[in-house]
């Protein structure tokens, strides 16, 4: 038997730098706006096509809003994986509103940064304290190195 599964990932460009707000409590939300695009070649006129979807995406925990607040900016390409959250709102005149949202938070939410200026671009995940890339001295301490002969299997 097999169980739904809600995660969205996708690649794109920022439309604008993240919003980054801080709630009463001190937990902070990072909010980004990212244009994920796709082209084809029309087959009856052989145009070149393209179609941009904006979207919403709320970047939650301290590890993931300190790799965007450090290195994401307006034009920068990222990957995200997280899960698409609908909730609903009140305009103005009382009327229901909705909106459907890439929602980065908990230990599968990821983010990559594939224009980094590190080697290899920047990555985070929900449950680092600390998100760098690759080759960066602070991740390569907390990981011991091991021998052949230290691995038990």
């Amino acid at each position: 038997m097999f169980n739904d599964l809600n995660q969205y990932t996708a690649t794109g460009r920022l439309g604008a730098d993240p919003e980054v707000r801080t709630f009463s409590n001190g937990n902070k939300v990072a909010n980004l706006r990212l244009a994920v695009s796709e082209s084809w070649k029309d087959k009856s006129s052989g145009e070149r096509k393209e179609a941009t979807e904006w979207v919403s995406v709320q970047v939650f925990g301290d590890g993931l809003i300190g790799l965007v607040e450090r290195f994401a900016r307006k034009g920068s390409r990222l990957l995200v994986r997280g899960k698409m959250k609908t909730r609903k709102w009140q305009d103005q005149s009382g009327n229901d509103k909705y909106s459907t949202e890439v929602v980065l938070q908990g230990f599968d939410s990821f983010i990559q940064l594939l224009d980094g200026k590190q080697d290899g671009g920047s990555t985070g995940h929900a449950n680092q304290d600390f998100t760098g890339g690759a080759g960066n001295p602070a991740l390569d301490d907390a990981i011991p190195d091991f021998d052949d002969a230290s691995v038990p299997f």
